[in-house]
């Protein structure tokens, strides 16, 4: 893995995914979608999706590649990545973010939200993670930054609108 003194930092919009290594920084913006943060503290390296519905609807199209607009099948891409590092699931400090209600009075939007959360931590442990922080529902948005070189993650919460 290069590692160089300058800090990148990569900005994830819905549906994206990034794992790597070195002092980089990946930054999100969540309402009801989720992230998840892995991080593998000895070799410094990991990584965070960005997905917006726990799994591919019935009558969506199908792909041959996986997608991070989907909590099963980012979670496909981790465990690729996890291999290809040579590392286990077990070796992670997993963080699990978002799902908010970005609608003060919207139930449709909450439950969306909730499926999303619920999706997260289903697959987590059905695939030997364990989830070492949580900032997930609540009304409003979040900022996270994460720190690769660290693991550290930073949360900046945002306020619900009226409807």
């Amino acid at each position: 893995m290069l590692h160089t003194s300058s800090m990148s930092e990569v900005v994830l919009k819905i549906g994206q995914f990034y794992f790597g290594g070195g002092r980089t920084k990946i930054r999100t913006l969540l309402g009801s979608c989720v992230s998840i943060t892995m991080w593998h503290p000895r070799l410094k390296i990991g990584g965070m999706c960005h997905y917006m519905l726990p799994q591919r609807g019935a009558g969506g199209t199908a792909s041959s590649a996986a997608e991070g607009n989907y909590a099963d099948e980012v979670m496909q891409m981790f465990l690729g990545e996890i291999r290809h590092a040579g590392t286990r699931p077990r070796d992670y400090i997993v963080k699990l973010f978002g799902g908010g209600c970005m609608f003060a009075d919207s139930s449709e939007l909450r439950e969306v939200s909730g499926r999303n959360v619920s999706a997260g931590r289903t697959l987590l442990a059905r695939h030997g993670f364990s989830i070492s922080a949580e900032n997930t529902g609540g009304s409003g948005s979040r900022v996270l930054v994460f720190e690769l070189w660290s693991g550290d993650v930073w949360i900046r919460r945002g306020l619900a609108l009226a409807t």
